[in-house]
């Protein structure tokens, strides 16, 4: 899929993409970048609903695990 970024700095979603988040006229978007791409994440999205965008994982982690990670990229940043 793309989408042509317009002189004003627009796009329009693929309609397949608006379906499946369910997206309307008028909903917001939160927009990150992240490893340098482009993230966009409904406002309005309820975390039940990530079931059905993210990818199942590969590996369950404990919340230890997680807060690992966490904290080493934190730190990471910070530096």
């Amino acid at each position: 899929m793309t989408s042509t970024l317009t002189s004003k700095g627009q796009m329009t979603l693929p309609k397949d993409v608006r379906e499946r988040l369910n997206l309307k006229p008028g909903d917001k978007l939160n927009v990150f970048v992240q490893e340098g791409r482009i993230v966009l994440v409904p406002a309005s999205l309820h975390t039940d609903d990530l079931t059905s965008i993210l990818p199942r994982a590969k590996k369950r982690h404990s919340l230890d695990e997680m807060d690992r990670v966490i904290r080493r990229r934190a730190a990471s940043r910070s530096t």
